[in-house]
């Protein structure tokens, strides 16, 4: 698992094929993670499910009630059969736009 720390938010990818190998680390470093806006890019290469990347439902529910976004980067995921808890985008730039109107709505109390 590579982690970049950007000065917003902290990106998240993998090289790893093994959604089982990845989830572990995840899960391992999350508790140092989730004070930062969170970016998880996935891609075709890493051949995660539907089902694997349904498990970053609770993670995205959890940082959201710490006042943090939890954002997908994928080009490759049908949103359209995902909650719209999970916030997946195609593009860096569009991750970062989701951050930066999650922030302005919780300061405007949304």
């Amino acid at each position: 698992m590579d982690i970049v720390k950007e000065s917003h938010y902290n990106l998240i990818s993998t090289s790893d094929t093994s959604f089982t190998r990845f989830i572990e680390e995840f899960d391992k470093k999350y508790e140092e993670l989730k004070t930062n806006h969170l970016i998880i890019e996935i891609s075709s290469e890493n051949n995660f499910s539907l089902e694997n990347i349904l498990v970053f439902l609770n993670y995205a529910e959890s940082h959201r009630q710490i006042g943090m976004s939890f954002v997908i980067l994928s080009k490759d995921i049908n949103v359209e059969s995902i909650p719209e808890a999970l916030n997946i985008v195609p593009t860096l730039i569009e991750a970062a736009d989701v951050i930066h109107i999650e922030n302005l709505e919780r300061d405007l109390g949304f």
